[in-house]
């Protein structure tokens, strides 16, 4: 299967997924916004997001595969950097080490508990902290993965949701970085996110 592409171009061109499907999109400033199905730790961004948990220490899905792809020395830099960790909703950077980034924004996601435990404002948070954390950095090019989607349970359609209103909300105000890019593990998710691009007001 080869990688699908939705995309909102600069001056709201046209948003275009699933053989041909198409749909009108809002132009967000400068900036674009991609989804990708793929393998986030081979992405040549500047910076890519994992999602990580508090402890930062590697765990399964995304975040291991982008430890095993990045080498011991992402493990190293996180524990002398970040001895205790980092809060759920927030996100701190390393550099990306074997990866072909150059840096890696950890977002610490919630761990879906049903929806009444502030889980949405922490998804966005995460989402936040690694926009302005690129930013900072001076990153034109951000990829993402879907954040506590895995194994952390988030229901879909809902987190993709937040993912692209936050996404959205920040390049409206912010203007960068140029390319966002949503990279999604499976057909399913990639729908859900296309689904939720195509609501983007």
């Amino acid at each position: 299967m080869g990688r699908w592409r939705a995309r909102i171009a600069v001056e709201g061109a046209t948003l275009r997924y699933r053989r041909g499907v198409t749909s009108t999109a809002r132009s967000i400033g400068n900036a674009t916004i991609e989804l990708v199905i793929g393998d986030i730790t081979r992405e040549s961004v500047d910076a890519i997001a994992n999602a990580a948990n508090e402890a930062l220490r590697g765990g399964g899905g995304v975040d291991g595969a982008i430890h095993r792809a990045a080498g011991p020395g992402l493990l190293a830099e996180l524990r002398e950097r970040f001895p205790d960790g980092a809060p759920t909703g927030t996100a701190v950077a390393t550099g990306a080490h074997d990866l072909p980034a150059r840096w890696i924004l950890h977002a610490v996601g919630p761990i879906w508990r049903g929806g009444d435990q502030g889980e949405a404002e922490q998804l966005a948070g995460a989402y936040r902290s690694c926009l302005r954390l690129a930013v900072e950095l001076g990153a034109r090019s951000l990829a993402f993965p879907a954040i506590s989607m895995g194994i952390y349970g988030y229901p879909p359609h809902p987190a993709a949701r937040i993912a692209l209103a936050t996404v959205g909300e920040h390049l409206r105000e912010v203007g960068a970085p140029e390319l966002v890019r949503f990279v999604l593990f499976s057909e399913e998710t990639y729908e859900r996110f296309a689904d939720a691009l195509g609501e983007l007001t």
